[in-house]
């Protein structure tokens, strides 16, 4: 596969996002940067979120997963199911009846000013580091399969990536993502869908023959029984539950697409028909992941040693050309698809949250954009520099690394949003930092000695659980009478 060639395929679907940026950013203001005027069809919304939602981590972890994990994250999935119904009735009708632009000033009026900063910090770490793990996954490929070749250090790589996205959402920003999201969830389900075809065609099979083959080859296996193993089925059911209710109903990127929607009803169907759609899309990742395996032992294919690299290799150096081309038209839909909600997401936090730019007059209008083109270039800044120093380090599935960092930093999160909606006490608000600190301290050491501890259990993405949990009840101990 010639570089330059893929190349033009890069620049050329750059250059469409950039005429839909120029469309939609026309006579935009902070109202529309933010919620989108809150003029957003939802079936848009929804289509468009599920390329949001599986990102370039999806597109090419989960695939590389089946080896280790077979299709147990099914069972993360079946989770999400019940997470996107808890937000569904619980979290949209609060937001929407508050009328936030951020989800975390909700804790300013519920707690107190330490909280509600509290509450942004964690989302700011947390989104940060997520998103620059998920455009990392992508640009790393991009890396070894264009740039590498004309001797283009990664850094430049990175620097030139998000640069792109930094240019196409500073104006328009939520209001031109919810179309952009549609566009590329649309190419990353075609590539995937072409992909299939392309495996069963040079295997020379029909569809029902690799379902038996990927059947027989024992991948289908969902359930762990062994209530000890990181990927017990009970474990990995409300992990994705929690995981749902954090990285989605507690996250200002998500749930900032979800309040651009006109109503309260159109965000709730908007919300529960992403989490059905996301069921059958996961579940064609995992085949697609089992059936790579299948076409690399057919055809004495080594293996690579990250699984992570198991779909871009096979797609470039064994697919075709063709099949090459649309594998980069995903990989790079998957890329911008979560890179650019998530530079929006987080400069509508670090300038409503932490900045206090949330005046709604109109002499405040130009001063908050200056405000916000600042942030909005300082945030992308801030993600070039993590996703070059996470490729020094990395030596693992991206999506295990993800699930696990996420389980420490939106634990607090978890456990702030908890004890507002389901208690009526207030809170030493000056105290709440060091419970948000202490919390993750304490689950991380548990989690490290689990097995001494806990007859041989090992902790999983359900620490995440423990993690809110054990805010909630640190809360609960600097409690205050109202």
């Amino acid at each position: 596969m010639v570089p330059s060639l893929i190349f033009l395929v890069f620049l050329s679907y750059t250059l469409l996002l950039f005429f839909i940026s120029y469309v939609t950013s026309r006579k935009s203001t902070n109202r529309s940067y933010f919620i989108g005027n809150r003029q957003s069809p939802w079936p848009v919304v929804a289509y468009g979120m599920v390329g949001a939602s599986l990102s370039g981590v999806t597109f090419i972890s989960v695939p590389g997963w089946v080896r280790d994990s077979h299709f147990s994250y099914m069972m993360v999935v079946f989770g999400y199911i019940v997470g996107y119904f808890v937000i569904t009735r619980f979290l949209l009708p609060l937001y929407y009846r508050l009328n936030l632009i951020s989800i975390y000033s909700y804790l300013g009026q519920r707690f107190g000013f330490y909280t509600y900063k509290t509450g942004a910090f964690y989302f700011l770490l947390s989104r940060t580091i997520g998103a620059s793990f998920r455009m990392f996954l992508v640009i790393n490929v991009l890396q070894i399969f264009i740039f590498d070749f004309w001797g283009v250090p990664f850094w430049a790589t990175v620097l030139m990536f998000i640069a792109l996205i930094t240019l196409y959402t500073y104006r328009g920003g939520i209001k031109t993502i919810v179309w952009t999201d549609m566009l590329q969830t649309t190419f990353m389900l075609a590539s995937l869908v072409f992909t299939l075809y392309i495996i069963i065609d040079h295997l020379d099979l029909s569809l029902g023959q690799l379902i038996t083959r990927v059947r027989e080859a024992g991948y289908t296996e969902m359930i762990i029984t062994d209530w000890r193993h990181d990927m017990f089925y009970l474990k990995q059911f409300f992990s994705g539950m929690f995981i749902t209710i954090v990285m989605t109903g507690l996250d200002q990127d998500m749930m900032q697409k979800n309040l651009s929607c006109k109503t309260l009803k159109d965000a709730q169907k908007n919300m529960m028909t992403l989490g059905l759609l996301l069921v059958p899309v996961n579940l064609l990742f995992l085949f697609l992941g089992a059936s790579l395996y299948i076409y690399a032992t057919d055809f004495g294919i080594s293996l690579p040693i990250l699984s992570d690299d198991l779909f871009p290799t096979l797609a470039v150096h064994h697919f075709g050309p063709l099949a090459a081309i649309i594998f980069f038209v995903g990989l790079i839909a998957a890329a911008y698809s979560s890179a650019d909600g998530a530079i929006t997401a987080l400069t509508t936090s670090f300038t409503i949250d932490i900045l206090g730019q949330d005046k709604e007059e109109e002499t405040s209008e130009l001063k908050t954009k200056h405000i916000r083109y600042k942030t909005h270039f300082f945030i992308s800044s801030l993600i070039i520099l993590i996703i070059v120093l996470f490729r020094e380090i990395n030596d693992q599935a991206v999506i295990s690394r993800l699930f696990t960092i996420a389980g420490y930093t939106y634990g607090p999160l978890l456990g702030l949003f908890a004890f507002g909606m389901f208690t009526k006490k207030a809170l030493k608000d000056k105290f709440v930092p060091f419970v948000a600190l202490l919390a993750p301290v304490l689950s991380y050491i548990l989690s490290v000695n689990s097995e001494y501890l806990l007859n041989g259990y090992r902790f999983g993405f359900e620490i995440l659980i423990v993690n809110g949990f054990l805010m909630f009840i640190g809360l609960y101990l600097i409690r205050r009478k109202l």
